[in-house]
């Protein structure tokens, strides 16, 4: 197996992934909370922690994925309302929607997607135990955990206890001994639809606990490599880690791996993170009905993970623009026969190495990208196999398959209107069906089968 090595948020060190016995790495990666649709930036870690298990099967390991969904929280029962709809049912139908955008990316599932309602015992037996350890304390049917109780608390964020803010999972603050702690559990408010019976009360679990007896039920303690955007370091992954370790006397994993977060370029150059609450969002499902899965992918790997991408006019074209000097290398021939020549090779591994340094796609895609031109200048046996072997690792195998390049209807039903015009002889209207195409991003090219429709470059 090839070395990986992957930037650890905790120790600012990149350090070796360590597997099991077997190969075994476990990935824990927080996948959303359900109360909307997801964008763009949600789609992020979903496609970079996929795409992480896809190369570690790759190089022999042998990985388990699993991303949960935060069904469980104050936004869903305050969307539910909104809709008119119990809270449950509206997780549902978010559930719903999140896996169908999600399964149009074409990257597979997660090897496991808990819910946190599912989970509920482990949540509260991992509560008990703090409770009992002295970590954790009841307060009027709420349970919060004892910050100053956990010496290492703020390592993760490398933040001053002091001037931490816990966000919507601080609780009540007259129900807590300090300021800086936080809520494992909440006694029932009036409003809320839904609570699990406890020690403690009628209530539901807070944010953070969920993680944490989630990631523990699946992959056991001190698994691989905990993930999520940058955005979760602090509070989210920092409460995570400490009251695992506060409960477990041991790391709940080994290595912290954060994505940096997709946002919003505004006109005048500046860019700010993507959010709902900010308005500024281009939903996952909408980019791929108007660009296609590939673009979407395409440009989420154009981008190592660690650093912020930016999102605005044009980058989902200049994604379609590359995929199609990709698919065009496909179709341009065939590769002269034999094994793949030493140049070939030679280009493969510095792909892989790349992906295996700290999961650098960018630097891989300009190694795909040199593999291709070597062969426009001149033919290499196996230049073709390689190439479709490495985009299967970005999440662009399609390409390589002729898939991802069809028309929408709209399109197909011109081209088909074109070909009757053209029939008739009316050129001047086959022409200008030509140009109603090309302003909808196709061109026709007229082959000896007959006219079809390219993306345009």
């Amino acid at each position: 197996m090839r070395d990986v090595r992957i930037r650890d948020t905790l120790s600012g060190e990149v350090k070796l992934l360590e597997p099991g016995p077997d190969g075994e790495v476990g990935i824990y990666a927080c996948g959303p909370t359900v109360y909307g649709p997801i964008h763009i930036g949600n789609a992020r870690p979903f496609v970079v922690f996929s795409l992480l298990r896809r190369f570690l099967a790759h190089e022999g390991y042998s990985p388990t994925l699993v991303i949960n969904l935060t069904d469980i929280n104050d936004k869903i029962y305050v969307a539910a309302a909104a809709a008119g709809v119990p809270s449950a049912e509206h997780a549902e139908r978010m559930i719903a929607a999140y896996r169908a955008d999600t399964d149009a990316l074409g990257l597979g599932r997660p090897d496991h997607e808990p819910k946190a309602t599912e989970t509920i015992a482990p949540i509260v037996a991992l509560i008990a135990d703090l409770v009992a350890s002295g970590h954790a304390y009841e307060s009027s049917g709420d349970v919060y955990f004892r910050v100053r109780s956990f010496p290492a608390y703020g390592q993760l964020s490398n933040r001053d206890p002091e001037a931490m803010d816990q966000g919507e999972e601080a609780g009540s603050a007259d129900l807590k001994e300090d300021p800086l702690d936080f809520a494992l559990w909440k006694a029932r408010k009036e409003g809320e639809d839904t609570a699990w019976p406890s020690p403690w009360g009628e209530g539901r679990p807070g944010w953070h606990i969920e993680c944490s007896a989630m990631a523990e039920e699946l992959l056991g303690l001190d698994f691989a490599v905990h993930g999520g955007g940058s955005d979760l370091v602090f509070p989210h992954h920092e409460n995570e880690l400490a009251q695992t370790e506060a409960a477990r006397e041991r790391p709940l994993a080994k290595i912290w791996m954060h994505n940096g977060m997709v946002q919003a370029q505004r006109d005048r150059g500046d860019a700010e993170k993507m959010a709902k609450s900010v308005g500024n969002v281009f939903l996952l499902g909408e980019a791929v009905r108007a660009h296609g899965p590939e673009a979407v992918v395409g440009f989420i790997v154009s981008g190592h993970y660690r650093q912020p991408l930016a999102f605005g006019a044009g980058a989902l074209e200049e994604a379609e623009a590359r995929n199609q000097r990709i698919r065009e290398f496909f179709r341009e021939g065939s590769d002269p026969p034999g094994d793949p020549t030493p140049a070939v090779l030679a280009r493969r591994e510095a792909f892989l190495d790349a992906l295996a340094d700290d999961f650098n796609t960018p630097r891989a895609l300009a190694e795909l990208f040199g593999l291709l031109a070597d062969a426009r200048r001149e033919p290499l046996a196996g230049a073709r196999a390689v190439a479709a072997e490495l985009l299967g690792l970005l999440g662009l195998e399609s390409l390589a398959e002729g898939r991802g390049d069809e028309g929408s209807e709209e399109a197909e039903a011109l081209l088909a209107e074109r070909e009757r015009a053209r029939g008739e002889r009316d050129f001047a209207r086959a022409d200008e069906i030509r140009d109603r195409l090309g302003e909808l991003g196709w061109d026709v090219r007229d082959t000896a089968e007959g006219a079809r429709l390219v993306r345009r470059s």
